[in-house]
């Protein structure tokens, strides 16, 4: 019992020292302590298949587009192709329906107009005349009824070889059934898109220029949509985290620039205060006693130029100064 009643008095008193620590600001310094941390970008695919290959390792550094996995493409590969068919297909139907007639037939359809026009008009000046001499008694009325049924005819001719001409030089289908095949063309595509698309989801590359920060799956593994492959830490997702106690709050605000220092880092780094939390917290957050319960801090957060990012290591503590 007494054993027992020392250790806890043992870890009392090292909670407390922790407390202190945690509070200090650095009194002699004037700076808080705090920490680096991460956001990390987790890569999935955006599909549920069997990895291929890992083309990255940790610790390697990646731009933008650079190939991370891949998976198995073959069926989305044979639905492409198979969708391109089709499309292939659709377009044929629909340029056939609106081709018209070969050039050298509709050449001859409109010789053909202009011989039945000059008959026409021809029998017109020959029904004139006679008409003409028909008062006079030296044209016979047979004549004239001959000619008038001969204009008839060729009027008739005429409507009808202007009507094939103008159905040669129009498509060969009905309105409707072109524009119902061109409705089919477009689905093709879209289809043709949406494998297309699949495809590419094989082949995951990176967003954002990147340090690899690990692999969580191998060349054979089956991944579910959704699950991450790679971990990616761009410079831009480092950031600083430290806590400011409730007294000194005020003279922090975003957009501030502050002074980062730690333990081998490069003198001059800097951090631009980017978020302050709206909620305090006990400090330290896992130590409740009656001594620190009124000692509030508040969390916040400051991100380095990407460039300077670089020198930082999430988990490295670091002292951070205005």
């Amino acid at each position: 019992m007494k054993r027992t009643l020392y250790l806890l008095m043992l870890l009392a008193a090292a909670a407390g020292a922790a407390g202190w620590w945690w509070l200090q600001p650095a009194t002699d310094s004037g700076a808080w302590q705090g920490y680096v941390d991460a956001e990390y970008v987790r890569v999935s695919p955006t599909l549920t298949g069997r990895i291929t290959g890992i083309a990255v390792a940790r610790g390697d550094q990646v731009a933008a587009g650079a190939a991370l996995f891949t998976q198995d493409d073959a069926d989305d590969v044979a639905a492409r192709d198979a969708a391109a068919g089709k499309l292939a297909e659709t377009e044929a139907r629909l340029a056939n329906l609106e081709m018209r007639s070969r050039d050298t037939e509709i050449a001859q359809a409109r010789a053909d107009l202009a011989d039945i026009v000059a008959t026409r008009d021809r029998i017109a000046k020959d029904l004139a005349r006679n008409e003409e001499l028909l008062r006079t008694g030296a044209a016979s009325r047979q004549t004239v009824d001959q000619q008038r049924a001969d204009l008839s005819s060729a009027i008739a001719r005429a409507e009808a070889a202007t009507a094939k001409l103008t159905q040669m030089q129009s498509p060969t289908g009905r309105a409707y059934e072109i524009a119902a095949q061109r409705a089919m063309v477009a689905q093709a595509r879209a289809g043709l898109a949406q494998a297309e698309w699949q495809v590419t989801q094989r082949h995951v590359t990176a967003p954002v220029a990147a340090l690899v920060s690990d692999t969580y799956a191998r060349r054979g593994e089956t991944i579910n949509a959704g699950v991450p492959v790679v971990s990616l830490l761009p410079p831009q997702n480092i950031l600083v985290r430290f806590f400011v106690p409730e007294t000194e709050l005020a003279t922090l605000h975003a957009g501030d620039r502050l002074t980062i220092g730690c333990d081998a880092c490069a003198t001059g780094l800097t951090a631009t205060v980017t978020f302050i939390s709206p909620q305090p917290e006990y400090t330290p957050p896992v130590i409740y006693s009656e001594s620190n319960r009124e000692k509030l801090v508040y969390l916040i957060e400051a991100h380095p130029p990407p460039d300077q990012a670089v020198q930082l290591k999430p988990g490295q503590p670091v002292d951070v100064r205005r």
